[in-house]
């Protein structure tokens, strides 16, 4: 009987494997033994309670879990210890494939890995949206456009999720092989699956029954830019608009802070890391999704299936999916009268918020996540040839 082949999948935090990776592990599971590593402890964008109950779920698929103290902050010094870890974890392991997520551990991985990769070890990175790209700030293309395309060469195969990261990866790069996938896959079936009463649920969240609620999901950060939503919703000066946000991070404090300051504490809602984001998603009546940088946005496909209108930056893998009248609206990050103004029509206009939400729940099909399997398959299948 043969022996098993070993996998190993690494990300910076574990919560990148949580919500980005068990796809691909589903599919590698039929092949291989499967050990991930990561950050379990801290950095994490979900609860202590989900990354818990996330390690028993992991045990429960008989799958290794190796902590490693990756820092998303490149210049940590962690990040040193944390390399020698993992290359020791390499190199005892004698792993056929390793498939690494995110720039920090992608990075690490993809070093400790370059002696091995002489004595047939593939290494499979998905980059899930480059910090360089169209518009983005020049200290991103200084820090870590050299960084990406220098470790290239030690690629079997670079994974972009958008077209703008994989036309640029194909024409600079010089991994084996580039490929494109539209992201990380939507489930829609469990999407249309749930079911949630409208009204109930706006109850149980504390939310007028009758409010206009805009909704955005993502980390409190300054990327996410949930700054410019707040600043437009105070412009509009309308006490029946609130602004809901599903996420935890630093800027919790001054997002709120910023709320009282402008007057609308009362109509801003941090409901921190939720579990229910498709049945809040359902009982919404708009999504908005302002980041500076976005590989995608799962986030927002989710809510364009759950038939939900969108207003969105126009940066990066954004505009793969989000077409200005169609799907929603596009603004540029920072344009605080662009999203005040695009709130406000669609809070007036509930035939136009119906048209664009017929519009989105086709245009998300094709980030439906059975074509998004049959490609990472074929991905795996090719390395063995």
């Amino acid at each position: 009987m043969n022996e098993k082949k070993k996998a190993l999948v690494v990300t910076t935090v574990a919560s990148t494997i949580d919500q980005f990776c068990m796809n691909d592990i589903s599919i590698l599971l039929d092949n291989y033994d499967v050990q991930v590593a990561a950050n379990f402890t801290t950095g994490n964008n979900t609860s202590k309670e989900r990354i818990n109950e996330f390690k028993n779920e992991l045990i429960n698929k008989n799958i290794v879990i190796n902590e490693v103290q990756f820092d998303r902050n490149p210049l940590s010094k962690s990040n040193l210890i944390a390399y020698k870890k993992l290359k020791s974890l390499i190199q005892q392991n004698k792993f056929d494939l390793i498939h690494c997520h995110t720039p920090i551990a992608a990075m690490l991985t993809r070093l400790a890995a370059i002696e091995l990769r002489k004595k047939g070890i593939k290494v499979i990175y998905t980059a899930h949206g480059f910090h360089f790209h169209n518009g983005a700030p020049l200290i991103n293309w200084l820090l870590y456009y050299p960084v990406e395309k220098w470790l290239a060469r030690y690629t079997d195969t670079l994974i972009t999720i958008n077209k703008e990261d994989y036309e640029r990866a194909k024409r600079k790069f010089n991994a084996r092989k580039v490929e494109y996938i539209p992201g990380v896959g939507i489930d829609l079936e469990k999407i249309n699956l749930v079911k949630v009463d409208k009204d109930l649920k706006r109850s149980e969240l504390g939310l007028p029954k009758d409010a206009f609620i805009v909704l955005s999901v993502g980390e409190l950060n300054k990327n996410k830019n949930h700054e410019v939503v707040i600043r437009a919703i105070a412009k509009l000066n309308n006490p029946d608009i609130y602004y809901v946000i599903c996420g935890k991070g630093q800027l919790s404090k001054y997002l709120a802070n910023l709320s009282k300051e402008l007057g609308i504490e009362n109509q801003v809602y941090l409901l921190g890391f939720r579990k229910d984001i498709t049945e809040i998603c359902k009982s919404s009546d708009l999504f908005v999704f302002p980041s500076y940088r976005e590989g995608l946005g799962i986030a927002a496909l989710e809510a364009m299936s759950c038939g939900l209108p969108i207003i969105t930056s126009n940066v990066h893998g954004i505009v793969d999916y989000s077409t200005d009248g169609k799907t929603g609206y596009i603004c540029k990050p920072t344009d605080v009268d662009c999203f005040s103004k695009h709130i406000k029509s669609l809070y007036n206009d509930l035939d136009k918020r119906s048209e664009m939400a017929l519009n989105n729940i086709e245009v998300v099909k094709i980030f439906e996540i059975k074509g998004v399997k049959n490609i990472i398959s074929n991905i795996y299948k090719s390395l063995d040839t």
